[in-house]
């Protein structure tokens, strides 16, 4: 039982977590672009979130001001990219190192309780249902909605705009197309989402803490190459980012396993690591050993010829 509830627990946690890999996978698939804003503008939103609950904000506000909070640290790592011509990665360093001392002047301390607090998960009328149930419930409504709406949005012309500047950025800009503002977009709604999920956890886990986010860039490429995995190329857009999200279930449970096996939460990141470099080295080994066995294929098939 105690296994199963922590099966449970990892699947809620993932599908929370997954509403960040989204956001992560908008800037590092789409836009082509290496954001590493994602552990500041994951912890801002929990923060704001924090803070707004404790301050007796309802908590369906407190979750649209986290995302807000984010679509602002998405904006100016977008700014200082493309209106001061910074790299892409420095930028999100920038942003990320400032909204460090940001996080810690809008908590006023480096972790803010939520035990007495009500919250989205502790107050929603789900009768008869444990935590572990109201979080997996209303974290796969919110995971549903999001999905649909990232479709939608994309398939319009600014959408498709955004993603074709991660395409072909020339040939867009060729058409008339501002790839700097389909950039800055990209990055606020990516950093919106990323911090709608840092409110999200905030609010299930019961407290915000400054380094709530630390690690975060690295759970969310764990998330998109397990995702990918089990998708193939070609695939509708739809699917893809519901595998994005499954990519993060199934990585929360990996998680769970290894945990229950008995590995040390101070060995969890260097987990972490070594699994995304395997989960990213494999495909490309993959298609290295095709290559070469086409090419030896091709080979024999030369040299029967000539000997014919």
């Amino acid at each position: 039982m105690p296994f199963l509830l922590a099966i449970q627990s990892a699947v809620g946690q993932g599908i929370l977590w997954g509403i960040m890999a989204l956001g992560v996978f908008i800037t590092f698939r789409l836009l082509d672009i290496a954001d590493l804003t994602v552990d500041g503008s994951f912890a801002t939103g929990g923060a704001v979130c924090a803070v707004a609950l404790t301050s007796g904000i309802n908590p369906f506000v407190a979750i649209l001001m986290a995302t807000v909070s984010g679509f602002i640290a998405g904006g100016i790592t977008g700014i200082l990219h493309t209106k001061f011509d910074i790299p892409a990665i420095l930028a999100g360093i920038l942003s990320q190192i400032g909204l460090y001392s940001i996080n810690l002047r809008i908590m006023g301390r480096s972790n803010i309780p939520l035990l007495n607090t009500p919250n989205l998960f502790k107050d929603f009328p789900i009768g008869g249902l444990s935590n572990n149930w109201i979080v997996l419930i209303i974290g796969l409504v919110i995971a549903v909605v999001i999905i649909m709406i990232s479709y939608w949005f994309f398939g319009t012309e600014l959408g498709s705009a955004i993603r074709a500047t991660g395409n072909n950025e020339k040939m867009v800009r060729s058409l008339g197309v501002n790839t700097n503002s389909t950039k800055i977009i990209g990055l606020m709604i990516s950093n919106g989402l990323i911090a709608l999920s840092g409110g999200l956890v905030t609010q299930a886990q019961g407290y915000a803490d400054i380094k709530m986010g630390i690690g975060a860039i690295v759970m969310a490429l764990a998330s998109i190459v397990i995702g990918e995995v089990l998708i193939s190329k070609g695939t509708n857009f739809m699917v893809t980012l519901a595998a994005i999200i499954s990519g993060s279930i199934i990585y929360r449970i990996i998680i769970t396993l290894v945990l229950q096996a008995g590995l040390s939460t101070d060995d969890l990141k260097l987990f972490t690591a070594i699994l995304v470099a395997v989960a990213l080295a494999i495909p490309t080994y993959l298609a290295k050993r095709r290559q070469v066995t086409t090419y030896k294929k091709m080979t024999k098939e030369l040299e029967d010829a000539e000997t014919k």
